[in-house]
This record gives C-alpha cells, sequence and structure tokens, in this order.
C-alpha cells in the first residue's frame, strides 16, 4: 500500500518534470550559453535534461520491476529486447574501445550520452505516460506554444535583429557561433532561432509544422483556420530562411505522407498527379535557374563567387565515403565515441561522416545499425498501427523526413530534436506499447 502510494506520487512529479523537459530543451541552447556566460560551466549546464532524465529513469526501473519482471515484459513487446540489447551493445563495444585506447573516456561519455539519452527518456515517457493521462491530454500544448515561440524568434532574427545579436547570451566561438551563413557567404544568413543552428532548427521544425498542418486541415471555425494558416505560413517562412536543403526535402516528404493518409482513396490519385507535376516544375526550375547566383547561393550552397575552398557539397561527399571506407574496414564497429559529434573530444582524428546511419556503424557496427533501424522500423509500425490518433500520426509523418535528414547530418544526435521526437513518441505509444498488466494505476 505504502509502495502503491509513492509510486502515484513519483509518476505525478514524473508528469511535470517531464512536460519542463519538453518545453525547455526547443530553448536549450539559448539557455545553458547563456546561464554559463554568467555562471560558467558550461558543461554541466548542458547535461541538465540527462540528470532529470537519470532521476527519474532510476527509481522508474526500480517501481517497475519491483511488480513485473523483464521476462514478463518482454514478453509484450519486441522493442523492449532491440532496446536493450542496442543499449549493452553500446556499453559493451564502448568499454573494449576504452581499453583498448581507441577511445577516452570523455568522449566515450559524451558518445553514449547522445546515442542513448533519447531510448532511455522514450521508456520513461512510456512508463509514466502509461499511468497517467496527463502527459497525453497536453501533448498539443507542450508542442506547439514553444514551436511557436520559436518560429517568432527566428522571425525578429531575420527580419529585426543584427545577425550577431546572440552575441549578448554568450554565443562565441567556445560554445555556438551566434549565428551561420550560407557558403561564408554574408548575404545569407541562415536563421537558427534558440537551437544549435540552422540545420537543427531545419529538422526541428519537420515535426512543427505538420503539426500546425494538421491543426489547419482539422480546424472547422475560421478564426482559428485564420490561426492557423497564418502560423503555417510563418513557419514555412522560416523553414526557408534556414536554407537547410535536407530539412526542406525532409518537410516536403512528411508533408506529402500526411496529406496521404488524410485524404480519402478517390482524392490520392489526384495527390500523385500533383506531386509529379511539382516534379516536374522543381526540375525546370532547376534547369532554368542552376546559373543563377541567387538559385546557387539558396539552394546549391555554391556558385561561382564562392569564398569557401570546398563546397558543403564536396564535404558532405567526402564525409560520407570516408565513414563508409570506415566500416568497410571495421564493420564490427570501433566504440561508441569514435565517430560523430563524440569523437571532436576524442584523442584521434574527428570522425564526421554527416550521416547518422553511417556514424552508428563507425560505432556499433552493422549489427549496432540492425538493432537502431530495427527500433525506428517497429515505432514507426506502432505509429502507423495508431494513426487514427493525431499525435500519432504527426510522429509518424515526422519520423519520415527526418529519417532523410539523417542521411545527410548527424539530426538524432541533436538533443532537442531526438528528445522531442522520442518522448512525444513514448508518450503517443504508451497505451500501445505493452499489455495491461504494465499499467500500475488503480
Amino acid at each position: 500500500m505504502k509502495q502503491t502510494y509513492i509510486n502515484k506520487t513519483f509518476i505525478r512529479i514524473s508528469q511535470y518534470i517531464i512536460a519542463l523537459i519538453l518545453v525547455l530543451i526547443p530553448f536549450h541552447a539559448l539557455l545553458t550559453v547563456w546561464a554559463s556566460s554568467l555562471v560558467g560551466h558550461y558543461t554541466l549546464l548542458r547535461l541538465w535534461k540527462e540528470i532529470l532524465i537519470l532521476v527519474l529513469f532510476v527509481p522508474a526501473l526500480y517501481f517497475l520491476f519491483s511488480k513485473y519482471n523483464l521476462k514478463k515484459l518482454s514478453k509484450t513487446s519486441i522493442l523492449i529486447y532491440l532496446s536493450i540489447v542496442y543499449v549493452l551493445l553500446s556499453l559493451v563495444i564502448g568499454l573494449i574501445a576504452h581499453i583498448t585506447h581507441n577511445v577516452n573516456l570523455k568522449a566515450l561519455g559524451y558518445g553514449l550520452d547522445i546515442n542513448l539519452r533519447y531510448i532511455i527518456f522514450f521508456w520513461l515517457c512510456v512508463y509514466v505516460s502509461k499511468n497517467t493521462s496527463w502527459l497525453k491530454d497536453n501533448w498539443l500544448s507542450l508542442l506547439i506554444i514553444p514551436g511557436l515561440i520559436v518560429i517568432i524568434f527566428g522571425l525578429l532574427q531575420h527580419y529585426l535583429l543584427p545577425a550577431d545579436f546572440l552575441r549578448h547570451f554568450g554565443y562565441g566561438s567556445s560554445t555556438i557561433v551566434p549565428f551561420q551563413t550560407v557558403d561564408s557567404n554574408n548575404n545569407y544568413i541562415r536563421l537558427q532561432s534558440t537551437l544549435r543552428g540552422a540545420n537543427p532548427l531545419g529538422a526541428y521544425l519537420i515535426i512543427i509544422i505538420p503539426a500546425i498542418f494538421y491543426k489547419l486541415y482539422k480546424s472547422k471555425d475560421n478564426l482559428k483556420r485564420i490561426f492557423w494558416g497564418l502560423s503555417f505560413v510563418l513557419s514555412l517562412l522560416v523553414m526557408f530562411y534556414t536554407y537547410s536543403r535536407s530539412a526542406y526535402i525532409g518537410l516536403l516528404i512528411s508533408l506529402f505522407v500526411l496529406v496521404w493518409l488524410l485524404v480519402g482513396n478517390k482524392y490520392r490519385k489526384l495527390i500523385l498527379i500533383a506531386s509529379a507535376l511539382l516534379l516536374i516544375l522543381l526540375s525546370g526550375t532547376y534547369l532554368v535557374f542552376r546559373d543563377n547566383q541567387t538559385f546557387q547561393d539558396t539552394f546549391l550552397h555554391t556558385s561561382a563567387t564562392s569564398k569557401s575552398a570546398m563546397s558543403s557539397n564536396q564535404n558532405h561527399e567526402s564525409a560520407t565515403i570516408s565513414g563508409v571506407k570506415d566500416v568497410i574496414h571495421q564493420p564490427l564497429g570501433s566504440g561508441v565515441g569514435t565517430a560523430g559529434p563524440a569523437s571532436v573530444y576524442n584523442n584521434h582524428q574527428a570522425r564526421i561522416a554527416e550521416n547518422y546511419y553511417v556514424q552508428i556503424t563507425q560505432e556499433v557496427g552493422i549489427i549496432g545499425l540492425a538493432l537502431f533501424v530495427g527500433i525506428l522500423a517497429v515505432t514507426s509500425l506502432s505509429l502507423y498501427r495508431n494513426r487514427q490518433d493525431s499525435l500519432s500520426l504527426i510522429l509518424l509523418v515526422s519520423l519520415v523526413g527526418i529519417s532523410f535528414v539523417n542521411l545527410l547530418s548527424h539530426a538524432w544526435a541533436d538533443d532537442t530534436l531526438s528528445l522531442i521526437w522520442f518522448g512525444f513518441a513514448g508518450i503517443a505509444l504508451s497505451s500501445k506499447a505493452f499489455g495491461r498488466s504494465f499499467s500500475t494505476k488503480r
């Protein structure tokens, strides 16, 4: 009886802490840089959400296993097996790499953090949301309100604020650069709003924009239609000024899938025809304007007047090829922290493949990649089966677009994107992830 009361109290507290993480994480970069400029300890401040997640996850495991054993739980979901094996594989290969001096402790710790935090957060959200409906009932406010603030601040950056405005909040070479440009051209300032950069902002908007479009599509009231329509246009404007081409394509894919799933069968032929016409239009636009400098700078990220020694396209290509060669050389992986953003802190040369799937394979091998893709596949299948639920539908279509973005960047390594998507996925799938026996509600 006492344990039940403690567990209920824990659930009540946890739901608000999870909500706090989901609301603050889009502003994480701005807040931590600003706070560190005042009190120092930048690295420690960046770990605030990991500390909160671990503080909640440990007692959640205790309450869970005090009532049910792993064998009983694992029978209800293959995701349990995939997640546990993926975490254990990452730990084992990482420790072996550290023992063999292939990765230092800092790079290993950072690598384990960015690779595993969102999986832990997912299961924490599953457990808490399985025992309370508050997070599920308030998901729209938790997702959209911070998203709209990010959009508004992005618009202010572009139209009113000076390019280096974030310098006043501690942004700089030792933290986060105050602004980014296209191909070192100051005429093309890339919006990053409150996120770590333009590409993370673009990837984040792949979740927010489909949610806004969904509300626009479902709205019956004229005032609500105006609000959501205006929000949709402004969000597209912010997306454009990120100049993130992978995010452009990811968003188009997500919106296509969303419209496809929303409309009836009789309209799907029209969608295919419209999509084909759009592809023809885009191809024609490229052929006509490919020699235009503005078009080159905006969409190709290079031009005849480029100031960069190597274009971003060449960087992407060479980085990915180098990463694939690493995988061929070490198909079982070289250890967590030896590739991706964490490898910057390693004693060896950093290995940035510009492709999250290649990074995972570099670190934990082909087996690790198969486990990771399996986690995404099972999660997406669960979301598809639950697509009548609005949150599940939005997460499903955004996952398609984000999965493409990760072919060209390390998008899942960004804490904002990964914690928001997997956190809300845990909330959406809490009633589907396990059998009814998992719930501790009374």
